[in-house]
């Protein structure tokens, strides 16, 4: 929302000079920031777990999946980027094939790119394509004795290439997951917020009957500040629990943080930045568009996701 956004100093200011403990103490931010975020998903999406970075918002999904169906195996979309902990660089295409390589509880399916990919526009089908392309590592997965826990992917590919997904995609790779007992991760630390424009998810793109069972937060949804969010359903989060190791974060969720974050959808919400993003970015790709006409060296113009913090 800008740097230095006067809004989001005075929130963080004053609640400075209130309280700013750890998250052992309640305190109503947190609750407050919750249900404020709550109305920007769907319904079943309403757990909701604080931290203090993307990386840890995707590790704890990771963590959540596997509690949850048991399961241990993991597909992502080739090139993909999930984090800096180990067990994000695990799943990390991007960074495993420069480090040592890629562990065999991971799975990569081709990114679903109808420009340059593997089906392309002038397919009959490339959704039902590239989901089949899932749908055959999990039958491979099988035949090896191996379970998947869960389908982990950005929902606009960001250091993929700024990859669209067709629309459905998403819900047909949702339901071979599911059907293999996997939950479907969307990664929104770099796309959510807003930036896509029309919608304040990403993932919303795919229409509105695609739902994901885990959505993780992070760069956007703080400012700046170090703050970053796990949204997932009631019956994931009570599988979690029952282990009856509680989930703690000592910094994740404390009422400056929490602060923050209302400002910042406040700010989203006041200054119209969603609208914003949908003009400047339609106006972005027009521009590109004229120039891709006049010069037959750019092949394709890809969505950046407008970008306001």
């Amino acid at each position: 929302v800008g740097h230095c956004h006067p809004d989001i100093i005075k929130a963080a200011h004053e609640q400075n000079q209130l309280l700013n403990t750890n998250s052992r103490y309640l305190h109503d931010n947190l609750v407050d920031y919750a249900e404020r975020l709550s109305k920007t998903l769907p319904e079943k999406l309403c757990i909701f777990y604080f931290l203090n970075s993307g990386s840890e918002a995707n590790d704890l999904a990771l963590r959540l999946a596997r509690q949850y169906t048991k399961h241990e195996d993991v597909i992502v979309l080739d090139h993909a980027y999930h984090g800096h902990l180990t067990s994000l660089i695990d799943i990390s295409p991007y960074k495993f094939r420069n480090l040592e390589g890629q562990k065999e509880w991971v799975h990569v399916a081709p990114v679903p790119d109808t420009y340059r990919g593997l089906y392309r526009e002038d397919h009959e089908d490339s959704v039902t394509a590239y989901a089949n392309e899932v749908k055959n590592i999990i039958e491979q997965a099988h035949k090896r004795g191996r379970k998947i826990a869960a389908f982990f992917a950005e929902s606009l590919p960001s250091v993929g290439g700024q990859i669209i997904p067709p629309a459905g995609y998403f819900q047909k790779v949702a339901e071979h997951v599911h059907k293999a007992g996997g939950v479907f991760i969307a990664d929104e630390i770099q796309v959510g917020f807003g930036r896509v424009g029309k919608h304040f998810w990403a993932f919303q793109l795919q229409g509105e009957d695609f739902i994901p069972d885990i959505v993780t937060m992070g760069k956007p949804i703080g400012n700046g500040h170090p703050l970053a969010c796990v949204a997932t359903t009631k019956e994931i989060a009570e599988a979690f629990a029952a282990t009856g190791v509680e989930y703690f974060n000592t910094f994740g969720g404390n009422p400056v943080s929490c602060a923050i974050g209302l400002a910042v959808l406040d700010v989203i919400e006041k200054e119209h930045l969603q609208a914003h993003a949908t003009e400047v970015g339609n106006f972005l790709m027009k521009l590109l568009k004229e120039q891709k006409i006049k010069h037959p060296i750019i092949g394709d113009v890809r969505y950046q996701c407008p970008i306001y913090i």
